[in-house]
């Protein structure tokens, strides 16, 4: 009987204290670059990389990670899969599993990878749906945490859509303990059953000073994103007040950090002033993607430190 694996859907398939062990290991590979140590536990493993949603940060952590351990990454657009020419996704999950040692895939509806997973038989990991982002809050974590410390404890403010990096952080305040304060303008709230699990962490606020409020870290998010382009004039009204500027900043803490999961709209969900200022940690930010999801493939596909 094959064993069922572990799949990385949502950050609360993790425990916390799994969390807390993969942002720790995921510092000690980034010093393991800088030391050019060798390291190669996932020599002739292979994942497979299916992108139904473009992605620059996603597929180079992913590929380059898996290079840097010794396995291989297959890019899979829609144009290379019977994915996309309407092969069942429980059938492609059965198939692709029998090949490959795990799967990342980003694409739009989150119940395309809760299917995909409940018919692999390998690790299935989001790489990004409409509804969670939860290998941005690895690296936003890892982030936090190389800078300032643990996060348990502290306050957290987001501004902008209720979407699905709103959603992921919702569930870093349950997984990691901290308070979150959410400024979303009337009609853009997250899901009302993601933000109820969390209500003893999260508060839902209309003013993005409210929600700075003695931060010790500052997030937002595009107005728009990927198959919303749409509705990009009624976007830009609706959050025309929702802008991490310097005034919004000045209402956090004096060394209060920011984060943007990129790419980033100068001038829309934050000033230049503040994403090219001193408080800005974006490009650690991003460049923790490689590092903190080179931690999970190794959690993941080997179980650990070999």
């Amino acid at each position: 009987m094959v064993q069922q694996p572990r799949h990385f859907l949502t950050l609360l398939d993790l425990t916390p204290g799994e969390a807390r062990a993969l942002l720790q290991r995921a510092i000690e590979l980034k010093h393991m670059i800088t030391e050019d140590i060798s390291y190669l536990p996932l020599a002739q493993r292979t994942l497979a990389m299916i992108f139904e949603k473009s992605s620059t940060r996603t597929r180079v952590s992913f590929e380059a990670g898996m290079a840097q351990f010794g396995g291989h990454a297959l890019f899979l657009s829609p144009r290379d899969t019977q994915l996309g020419r309407g092969e069942p996704i429980e059938d492609s999950a059965r198939v692709l599993s029998r090949m490959v040692d795990a799967i990342m895939l980003r694409t739009f509806e989150h119940e395309t990878v809760e299917r995909f997973a409940a018919h692999s038989r390998v690790p299935v990991i989001n790489g990004l749906t409409d509804r969670f982002h939860p290998c941005q809050l690895l690296a936003d974590m890892q982030t936090y945490l190389e800078h300032r410390g643990s996060i348990q404890g502290r306050i957290v403010g987001f501004v902008g859509d209720g979407n699905n990096m709103c959603h992921s952080y919702i569930n870093a305040a349950q997984l990691f303990d901290f308070q979150l304060r959410i400024a979303c303008p009337p009609g853009f709230d997250p899901e009302d059953h993601v933000l109820n699990r969390a209500r003893e962490r999260c508060t839902l606020v209309r003013n993005p000073n409210e929600a700075a409020r003695d931060a010790d870290l500052m997030v937002t998010d595009v107005w728009a994103s990927m198959g919303q382009e749409s509705e990009q004039a009624d976007r830009v009204a609706a959050f025309s007040d929702y802008c991490i500027d310097s005034a919004v900043m000045a209402a956090a803490k004096p060394d209060a950090l920011f984060m943007h999961c990129l790419p980033a709209h100068r001038g829309e969900e934050v000033s230049a002033e503040v994403i090219d200022g001193p408080q800005s940690v974006v490009w650690d930010e991003a460049e923790n993607r490689l590092h903190a999801q080179k931690a999970l493939l190794e959690f993941l596909i080997v179980g650990g430190p070999r």
